[in-house]
């Protein structure tokens, strides 16, 4: 059987339409949840990561951990697990164990995913974030597998973005 692959794509024209698609996907995340970020520098994967980290009940500073690599937080019903892989390699991104986060009980969020593909669960929501104004981004998403192509299915249906 064929692996489902859902697509889409939202129109951020402020910082808060990127928050809002972070909300919006924070609300369906559960234990095991990733999401691969992928973007130019400065393109708003942290940005990303915090307002979806601020809506699982995070409290407190989430900033990039481009030189500690993983950062762990506690949210209010789920543990979050923000990784940056800019600065690995895929053979030192594969000797750090990420399986025990993409597979265990918290949501994980990976900024430059793109550089550890063969790393990812099969079942993963990509984001792409580019640039398209001072302000604007438009954010491509790509759901392999359950849930994650049902929840590019779902943003189109509620027409979300733009």
């Amino acid at each position: 059987m064929r692996q489902r692959i859902g697509k889409g794509s939202w129109l951020a024209h402020t910082e808060q339409d990127t928050i809002r698609l972070a909300e919006q996907l924070a609300a369906w995340a559960k234990p095991g949840t990733t999401i691969a970020l992928d973007g130019d520098l400065g393109a708003g994967k942290t940005r990303f990561s915090q307002a979806f980290a601020k809506a699982i009940g995070v409290s407190g500073v989430v900033n990039s951990p481009t030189f500690t690599i993983i950062k762990e937080y506690m949210g209010e019903n789920l543990p979050f697990y923000h990784m940056d892989v800019y600065r690995l390699s895929l053979e030192e991104a594969d000797e750090l164990g990420l399986d025990d986060y993409f597979y265990g009980g918290g949501v994980t969020i990976v900024e430059w995913a793109s550089l550890i593909k063969e790393l990812l669960p099969p079942n993963r929501l990509e984001l792409f974030i580019e640039h398209t104004g001072d302000e604007s981004r438009r954010i491509v998403l790509t759901g392999y597998g359950e849930p994650y192509a049902g929840m590019c299915d779902a943003l189109h249906e509620i027409g979300a973005g733009g």
